[in-house]
């Protein structure tokens, strides 16, 4: 053990010196001087607008957005830079100047309102910052407007908002308590892993209870990547990522209260203020509860009682040149109840309740550090503890999930290459107090490494690779190819990936009925994926089309077995594969301030019989 950790450590210090090499190397030699950007228009000054310093030969040396007095400051030297201003809503523009060694400038930028069509979004969890209709991986966005929408209706939890986007679906997995997983393309929601701010603050699997219990009013946008996107975010995303956007501080009140007619009650509260040039502050807390619901009055809850209150503040850092930081901390507390009403029993003449108390606190930490010559380090960490008392009838079960993650990347651009290469260690651990023979704990450290290439005009290839020491399965390597090309106004993506993932007795059958049920695990097998996907799409006019074509074959599938005394057994499948396909089209029409949208979906699946005889199996 000690040997393989000392191996671990001197990876992670071997990879580190590297980006720290890259990072110096990258800076420009000799004097500076600060450099305002003003942007302005009829109006007086615009906030937000994306500003971008390249060199004469189209190399991006930094970025950076105005803030409220329309101003973004940069430390550049001396010789010939070329501006960029891009904001909805208004033109885009260009601007070379000559920076003089050690003179402060300001150069102001008038900006010409101007009416589009389509949002300029820059999406993160292609691990480069690039705009959206830009990135070869497909990622869709969910934007504030439509999480706006979907607060109005859940302001609780995020379950509609996610079961509302094109791919997603949430299933119900543990009907007494409300449960549901997070499905991507048909694969299990196991398999689907959930991150905030590129973190995985809801651990390394989020659960049946995880997408219900995260109140979406501090989002800004959510996006996802569907697929095998181990070469992204290692074993924990085999089936794909739902990446949740926070919210930066803009002088916000809000307050929501919400009853429904089933007797559910929300109020959430949401504050946000700037402190100072360089500090901000965000503020998430809410309190949520929900009575018992009998629809058909069959004494069994279809609804399940719950209280739960939470809170999230965030503290953010921005010097006003690129690099930023953000620092949060979070709590949640909740009581859920289900099974038979008090005081009710089921068809067998006794009563079954349900009942499970969740404490959760977690803490993370983002930094972003900008250099002068197309160089951008990145740094994340954080830590999640979960604890749950779960009591299903006369059977009580008490665990306790924790999750470490940390991750350090370089990022920058040369000539056509946009890359990306880092570290990364996450920790997952599993501790049950009444059945501690599926107790487990994961190390897995990472190196991984990507490449976007401008090939020409039209074509630009990303290709992603990144290796995983797993404490219990050893080294794997999980590659992925993606494709943009863009001809006659048609928009084609092509993605290919390979992923693992480690198993663990959460699967959807034992969180409906506890692990108490389940008997003493094999020699389990990672589970290894293969999954492929073209996308094609255009605009015509005011109308916009997509239409997509996936598939995913999952190696080794656990799988859950009744046995005939009515116990699970978790066992690979001792033949054959999980293979799953499908289709999806979406088109939208948009007039003035109406939008009419259309889509379609089709999906088929086909995993081995679980009753087939086990065949002898090497692990």
């Amino acid at each position: 053990m000690n040997s393989r950790v000392s191996r671990h450590l001197c990876l992670l210090q071997l990879v580190l010196v590297t980006l720290a090499s890259g990072a110096l190397q990258g800076q420009e030699p000799g004097p500076t001087a600060a450099v305002t950007i003003r942007a302005a228009s009829t109006s007086g000054p615009v906030d937000g607008v994306v500003v971008t310093v390249d060199q004469p030969s189209g190399t991006r040396v930094t970025s950076g957005i105005t803030d409220t007095d329309g101003l973004a400051r940069f430390r550049l030297p001396a010789g010939t830079w070329s501006i960029g201003t891009e904001r909805i809503g208004f033109a885009p523009t260009r601007t070379v100047f000559v920076l003089e060694a050690a003179t402060d400038t300001t150069v102001t930028i008038e900006l010409v309102q101007e009416a589009l069509e389509t949002e300029g979004i820059v999406v993160t969890s292609g691990r480069t910052e690039r705009r959206i209709e830009e990135e070869p991986i497909r990622i869709e966005a969910v934007s504030r407007e439509e999480i706006e929408e979907k607060l109005l209706m859940t302001p609780g939890d995020i379950g509609m908002l996610l079961n509302e986007t094109a791919g997603l679906r949430v299933q119900p997995t543990a009907p007494s308590l409300g449960g549901a997983s997070v499905r991507i393309q048909g694969l299990r929601g196991r398999y689907t892993q959930i991150l905030t701010d590129g973190m995985p603050l809801y651990g390394g699997q989020a659960g049946a209870l995880g997408p219900l219990q995260v109140p979406p009013m501090d989002l800004a946008r959510v996006e996802v990547i569907k697929g095998a996107a181990s070469a992204l975010y290692g074993p924990t995303a085999l089936g794909g990522v739902v990446n949740l956007i926070s919210r930066r501080p803009d002088e916000a009140r809000e307050l929501l209260v919400n009853q429904s007619t089933l007797d559910g009650t929300d109020a959430v509260g949401w504050l946000a203020d700037a402190l100072g040039d360089r500090w901000g502050y965000t503020l998430l807390a809410s309190a949520h509860r929900q009575d018992y619901t009998d629809v058909n009055d069959d004494a069994w809850a279809d609804v399940p009682s719950f209280e739960r209150i939470s809170a999230r503040p965030r503290l953010f850092w921005d010097d006003g040149e690129g690099s930023s930081a953000v620092f949060t901390v979070g709590g949640m507390g909740e009581n859920r109840t289900g099974g038979t009403l008090p005081g009710q029993v089921a068809p067998d003449g006794s009563p079954h309740a349900e009942a499970l108390e969740t404490r959760r606190i977690d803490t993370g930490l983002s930094m972003r550090k900008v250099f002068s010559a197309a160089r951008v380090l990145t740094a994340r960490a954080s830590g999640a503890v979960q604890r749950h008392e779960h009591r299903f009838g006369d059977r009580r079960e008490e665990d306790e999930h924790r999750t470490g993650f940390a991750e350090v990347a370089l990022s920058g651009q040369d000539g056509r290459h946009l890359w990306v290469r880092g570290v990364a260690l996450q920790h997952d651990a599993y501790a049950h107090d009444q059945y501690g023979a599926f107790d487990f704990e994961y190390t897995v450290p990472a190196i991984f490494a990507q490449d976007e290439v401008d090939l020409v005009e039209w074509l630009t290839v990303a290709a992603s690779l990144r290796y995983d020491d797993h404490s219990r399965f050893g080294g794997v390597l999980s590659p992925r190819v993606s494709a943009l090309a863009r001809v006659s106004e048609w928009t084609t993506r092509l993605s290919a990936g390979t992923g693992f993932f480690a198993p663990t007795p959460f699967t959807e059958e034992v969180e409906a009925v506890g692990i108490g049920r389940l008997n003493e695990p094999d020699a389990w097998l990672e589970e290894r994926a293969r999954s492929a996907m073209v996308d094609v799409g255009r605009a015509f006019g005011p109308v916009e089309f997509n239409a997509s074509a996936f598939g995913s074959v999952i190696d080794d599938p656990l799988q859950t077995v009744r046995e005939p005394d009515g116990t699970l057994t978790i066992r690979n499948a001792p033949q054959g594969s999980v293979e799953t396909w499908g289709t999806e089209v979406f088109a939208a029409l948009r007039t003035g301030p109406w939008r009419l949208i259309g889509s379609h979906a089709f999906l088929r699946s086909t995993e081995p019989d679980p009753r087939v005889a086990v065949d002898a199996r090497s692990p």
